[in-house]
Parts: structure tokens; C-alpha cells; sequence
């Protein structure tokens, strides 16, 4: 693995393959593709993922904290307990995410597809949002202090055992009522 990552103009092929107990900070995975690979707990401090392919991928617990995950596919992917503390995350698409319980502190999440993401008990403390289509499922734990930004919502939020759609102005004060300030953008509303 030290030999292909100091190499110039490879893509990985890890398809499929279980990388955990590694250590990859550091490394350059651009356009690589990690479809169904095993990350679990993977140190990925710094890594560029720029268009990679990670759907569903296993990264529950891996250290993703500075990774340029611009135009990575996540789709499908678990990201359960990850730390993507700081990512740059423009562009990203990630569709049936499991990112319970993951850390996302100031990370920059623009232009990105958010799709039944399940974001409960997640971090979201100073993290940057910018016209992401953000169709998610958050809680009473889900932290977003600090969090900023503008979304296309609606955000289903789980409060015990209920849940409920929030949408609009309504959206905007429970972010509010939580230390975020989050703009609602109608679906029909042109970028500024």
C-alpha cells in the first residue's frame, strides 16, 4: 500500500476490500473507488477523496477529520460515529447515510445532496451549509450550535418515540432555538 500511494496518476481499486487497522492519513484518493470497502475505524486524517466513490462503504468510527471529500460519493455509506471534523464536503452526494452519532465540527457542506440522512445524535457545531438539499432525520441530541448557512428542507426531527416533518420558518426556529442560524430556502428560490 506505501508503494501505490507514492505513485503518481493511480486511481485505487479497493472494491469490496477491508482496510481496517490502517492508517491512510495523508493519502491521495482521487477518483479512487472504495464501493462496499471496509474503512471501519480507518485513520483518514487529511485524505483527498475529491470524486471518489464510497457508496456503501463501512466508515462507522474512521477519522476523516480535514479529508476533501469534494464530489465524493457516499451514497448508501455508514458513516455511524465517524469524525469528519473540518471535511470539505462541496458537492457531496450522500443518499441512506447513516451518520448517527458522527462529528461534523466546521465542516463545509455546500451544494450538497442530502437525502434520507439519518443525522441523530450527530455533531454539526460551526459546520458551514450552503443550498444543500437537506432531507434529513435529526433529534434532541443532534448539536447545531454555531451551524450556518442555507438548506432546502424539509428535516424530520424526532423528539422520544415521535416524529415530525419541519419545513420553512418552522425549520429555521428550531435551528434557531438551538444555537444555528439556518435559512430555509424554497425549493423554487433562485441561488443568490
Amino acid at each position: 500500500m506505501q508503494e501505490w500511494l507514492a505513485e503518481d496518476g493511480y486511481s485505487l481499486f479497493g472494491i469490496e476490500h477491508d482496510f481496517r487497522g490502517a492508517d491512510l492519513s495523508g493519502a491521495d484518493f482521487t477518483s479512487s473507488w472504495f464501493t462496499q470497502a471496509v474503512l471501519a475505524g480507518v485513520r483518514l486524517a487529511g485524505v483527498s477523496f475529491y470524486r471518489a466513490d464510497l457508496q456503501s462503504a463501512d466508515l462507522t468510527g474512521a477519522d476523516l477529520t480535514g479529508a476533501d471529500l469534494v464530489r465524493a460519493n457516499l451514497n448508501e455509506a455508514v458513516l455511524r460515529s465517524a469524525r469528519l471534523d473540518g471535511a470539505d464536503m462541496v458537492k457531496a452526494s450522500l443518499h441512506g447515510v447513516d451518520a448517527s452519532g458522527a462529528s461534523f465540527r466546521g465542516t463545509r457542506i455546500m451544494g450538497a445532496s442530502l437525502f434520507r440522512v439519518d443525522l441523530r445524535g450527530a455533531d454539526l457545531t460551526d459546520a458551514v451549509l450552503s443550498h444543500n438539499s437537506f432531507r434529513v432525520t435529526v433529534d434532541d441530541a443532534t448539536v447545531v450550535r454555531g451551524l450556518t448557512g442555507t438548506v432546502f428542507g424539509p428535516v424530520t426531527v424526532f423528539s422520544g418515540e415521535s416524529s415530525r416533518e419541519v419545513a420553512g420558518a418552522e425549520l429555521e426556529a428550531w435551528f434557531g432555538e438551538r444555537g444555528g442560524q439556518v435559512e430555509v430556502i424554497a425549493p423554487d428560490s433562485p441561488p443568490e
